[in-house]
């Protein structure tokens, strides 16, 4: 089980980043996918899943802001961030449930986390 993400950086508050995770076949077959952000000091937080219904599931602070969306021909995960906040920043990785699940913003539901890719966000 692979999932491999790219397209971190460093950005200016209001800007804008695009992740994207590719994600081996086995995975897409059970899924679940959300995006994690780990924060130095703080607790790892769900920021957007998707189910494979197509239903989506925002942490309060991102919502309106970041969208999550999927290309299942390429087997790819995105989220795209917008307006982005100094307080956005931290390490994010894409992650995937062993099983069907309904998109869930509990950490302990996500059974395989890529490395993650760094988001830094200056004031």
């Amino acid at each position: 089980v692979q999932l491999v993400e790219s397209g971190g950086g460093s950005v200016q508050a209001g800007g804008s980043l695009r992740l994207s995770c590719a994600a081996s076949p086995r995975v897409y077959v059970h899924h679940c996918f959300a995006w994690l952000r780990r924060i130095p000091g703080k607790e790892t937080d769900v920021v957007a899943s998707i189910d494979s219904d197509g239903n989506k599931a925002y942490e309060d602070s991102v919502q309106g802001r970041f969208t999550i969306s999927e290309d299942k021909d390429k087997n790819t995960l995105y989220l795209q961030l917008d307006r982005l906040k100094p307080e956005d920043a931290g390490m994010y990785y894409c992650a995937a449930t062993r099983t069907w699940a309904l998109a869930s913003l509990d950490p302990s539901d996500y059974n395989y986390w890529g490395r993650g890719t760094q988001v830094t966000v200056s004031s």
